[in-house]
């Protein structure tokens, strides 16, 4: 498995700093999209896309699931990691290793060293769907990064400062892009403006993202 990737001269494009701790792998993934996308489908094939409940009782305009030992979840009783799917009672689906390897070597293009993600969080994005600006807070360490793989529809991503209130530029992500950031912006607030309507060859009309995270 290592040595297919790295054979591969295509995984490691030119990387565009975008600040201090942030980088974005434009179209990183598209020379692996046949096995990242059986991948995602085999995962959730065991553990489907389900919208979750905020703490305050809403529901999510985004569907999620997760692979890996811990999956990022939301109800009444709050936002947290969990070792068991609340849907089904059993484990989440293991990280494929396809993924596994490739977050690896995504976050040591970035500047990243020996990064050993053990949560995807799979977020399904529909037209209209969004992620308000928030701040990635529920892990145990914040020295690991944060990785994203957009898959489908293009979506602008907001990237803000380290308090709400600070201003956020605007990245557009296409299918196949990586974006990592850790380090400094490690806690800056980060969100998805609503999905416009749009049709992807491989997606239909989605836009699924995959982030890995170290919790």
């Amino acid at each position: 498995m290592q040595t297919d990737l790295f054979g591969d001269a295509s995984l490691f494009p030119s990387q565009q700093q975008l600040a201090e701790g942030v980088c974005l792998l434009s179209g990183q993934a598209n020379s692996m999209m046949s096995a990242i996308w059986q991948a995602v489908e085999d995962v959730l094939r065991q553990a489907p896309l389900r919208q979750m409940q905020t703490p305050g009782g809403h529901t999510m305009s985004v569907a999620m699931s997760n692979c890996g030992e811990l999956g990022w979840v939301s109800d009444r009783h709050g936002y947290r990691y969990s070792r068991l799917d609340p849907q089904s009672g059993r484990p989440w689906p293991a990280m494929p290793e396809v993924l596994q390897e490739l977050a690896r070597i995504w976050a040591a293009a970035a500047g990243f060293d020996n990064f050993v993600s053990n949560a995807c969080l799979i977020n399904c994005y529909q037209a209209g769907s969004k992620m308000s600006l928030h701040q990635d807070r529920d892990e145990r360490d914040f020295a690991h990064p944060i990785l994203t793989l957009s898959l489908g529809l293009p979506a602008r991503f907001m990237l803000g400062g380290l308090q709400r209130k600070d201003p956020y530029r605007k990245l557009l992500l296409q299918h196949g892009d990586v974006l990592v950031f850790g380090g400094p912006a490690r806690l800056c607030f980060h969100g998805i403006m609503p999905l416009a309507d749009g049709e992807h060859a491989l997606l239909g009309k989605r836009r699924i993202s995959l982030t890995f995270r170290r919790a």
